[in-house]
This record gives structure tokens, C-alpha cells and sequence, in this order.
């Protein structure tokens, strides 16, 4: 068997690689940093404390937590458990079978997420939002809708 030569990215393929990252690890870290500033709430956190809202009764399945915020069931089990030591979160048993844990947002968690919010998207919007055209957001959720699909089949 010969060993295939790899495909090495281009100029212009390398650069859109080293943009993404480095652009979105500058993004993550400022997010982190004026949420946690201002409320004392990290990113992941925060993300956890959203997707729950979002939720009807404010709770999901932990299995389905994680799969949300792009994190493995082990460390969202670590991240839940100390946000419950902060009163943020609870977990529930799930009433339909013996093997399943609900996160559940407390009311302290909301409050929380009801004040950092404003501090979140007031960033969200200044350092990318509005630094784009709505043809670009577009292109934005498209590839990284084509992106997000094509990792989470590999992961079936």
C-alpha cells in the first residue's frame, strides 16, 4: 500500500482556517470575560442556563444538555453538579424511567440568566453581529448548520 500524500490546505483555504480560529477563540474568550465580570458566570455556564430556559418546565434531559452545548455527557455531569452546589440547577430523576437525570433551572439560576443577558447579547452584537451584513449572517448559519450536521453524523 502507498501512502496518500495529504491534501494541504491553500493560501486562501488556510486562510479561512486560521481566521475561524483564532477569531473564534478572541470571540469565546471576550464573552467569557464580560460575563464573568459583570455577573460572576462563565460562557459554558451561561449556555447551560439558555438552553434550560428555553425548555418547557425549564429542565432537559442531560444526555440532551450535552449534545446542545456541544459538550460530553461526563463533563456536563461536573458542570451541572457544581452549578447545583450554587443553587443555579437541580437534578431530578426522570419519572418515565429510573435511568434518566433532568437539569432543571432554579429560580436563582433564571434571576441570573435575566441579568447577565442583556451583558451577553450587547456582546454577541458588538463583536460580531453588527460587524456583519445579513447576507453575511447568513452565510455564517449556513456553513456552520452544514458543519454542526456533518460532525453530529460522524458521532452516530
Amino acid at each position: 500500500m502507498t501512502e496518500q500524500e495529504p491534501r494541504w490546505l491553500d493560501d486562501e483555504e488556510m486562510r479561512a482556517w486560521r481566521n475561524y480560529v483564532v477569531g473564534a477563540s478572541m470571540l469565546a474568550d471576550r464573552l467569557h470575560r464580560e460575563l464573568q465580570d459583570g455577573h460572576g458566570v462563565s460562557l459554558p455556564d451561561y449556555e447551560v442556563l439558555v438552553r434550560l430556559s428555553e425548555r418547557r418546565g425549564r429542565r432537559m434531559r442531560m444526555s440532551q444538555l450535552a449534545d446542545e452545548v456541544a459538550s460530553s455527557k461526563s463533563r456536563v455531569s461536573h458542570q451541572v453538579a457544581r452549578m447545583e452546589r450554587e443553587g443555579l440547577l437541580r437534578r431530578l430523576e426522570c419519572p418515565e424511567d429510573g435511568r434518566g437525570v433532568f437539569a432543571e433551572l432554579t429560580d436563582k439560576g433564571m434571576a441570573l440568566l435575566e441579568a447577565s443577558a442583556p451583558t451577553h447579547v450587547e456582546g454577541v452584537r458588538e463583536h460580531m453581529i453588527d460587524l456583519l451584513s445579513r447576507e453575511e449572517q447568513e452565510v455564517l448559519a449556513t456553513v456552520f448548520t452544514r458543519v454542526i450536521t456533518h460532525l453530529r453524523q460522524l458521532d452516530r
